[in-house]
């Protein structure tokens, strides 16, 4: 069964199709949804900085309208891509992940970082263009990895500063140049907590668009080591039996279904399928 989001290139020459209206990875939301009617949504004498045509949901084309500022329209609000990604569906959070991550970097593409001319859209292609430098900027991605370290019945958990209040998640960090994955996660874990690991364990990949990684999932064996945190990273690092676990994650990251696959192959129950 095709995917109710489809990501494409298409010609904002052309008219017709739906609209999103996209500033700071937030959206203009109405109480019939995200989507309006482009033409109507262009007369609204927004900020508009670009527009982009990204693809199309339930067979529609979708245009992307990457805004200046948030501006007010009677009837509507503007809500956050975080908010999609806690009580939204999952074919709607694609289609907004795909979206604020190129909206953002369209914004923040906008001149040269050589010569600082003012980029071109390049014809056929999700990419940027400085005609003097004959330079191509493209939609940036940051491989992360995120990894769950185990031991036995345990698991090692941890909170940043910037975590919603008593959750506990995964170690992640991003990866550096010159630097495999698998490297990264030795690395990381020995900067957050302190701890060696082995036996890494690849699981699967999630974009994140937070707010613009591709995170690389893996589960990592305890090898030595005790737990000492990051200063300034880390505010609370502990194992956790998988009885007893504290509030976790949202069910669509990867970071969750790390911790549920874990916990349902210790408990017997049937593994979790991996969030898109």
């Amino acid at each position: 069964m095709a995917a109710r989001w489809q990501p494409g290139m298409l010609d904002s020459q052309q008219p017709g199709g739906w609209a999103l209206a996209h500033c700071k990875q937030h959206f203009l939301a109405d109480s019939n949804g995200l989507l309006f009617p482009r033409e109507w949504l262009k007369k609204q004498d927004l900020p508009i900085l670009a527009e982009h045509g990204i693809g199309h949901f339930d067979g529609d084309a979708v245009y992307l309208l990457e805004l200046a500022q948030p501006l007010e329209i009677p009837g509507c609000s503007w809500q956050s891509l975080r908010h999609f990604m806690l009580q939204g569906d999952g074919d709607t959070f694609q289609l907004l992940s795909y979206a604020t991550q190129i909206g953002t970097w369209a914004s923040q593409h906008r001149f040269c970082g050589s010569c600082g001319d003012p980029l071109q859209h390049f014809a056929g292609e999700r990419a940027m263009y400085c005609p003097r430098c004959e330079l191509h900027h493209y939609p940036r991605l940051s491989p992360s990895m995120i990894v769950l370290v185990t031991r036995g019945d345990e698991i090692l958990l941890a909170r940043s500063p910037r975590f919603v209040s008593g959750v506990y998640s995964t170690l992640a960090g991003f990866v550096e140049a010159g630097e495999s994955v698998e490297q990264c996660v030795a690395r990381e874990v020995r900067e957050e907590v302190g701890v060696e690991v082995t036996n890494l364990q690849y699981l699967g990949s999630q974009g994140w668009p937070f707010p613009h990684s591709l995170m690389l999932g893996f589960h990592a064996e305890y090898a030595a080591g005790e737990i000492v945190m990051q200063a300034d990273e880390i505010e609370d690092a502990r194992w956790f039996d998988v009885h007893q676990l504290p509030p976790l994650p949202a069910s669509r990251s990867i970071a969750r279904y790390l911790i549920d696959v874990y916990v349902a192959r210790r408990l017997g129950l049937p593994e979790p399928s991996l969030p898109e």
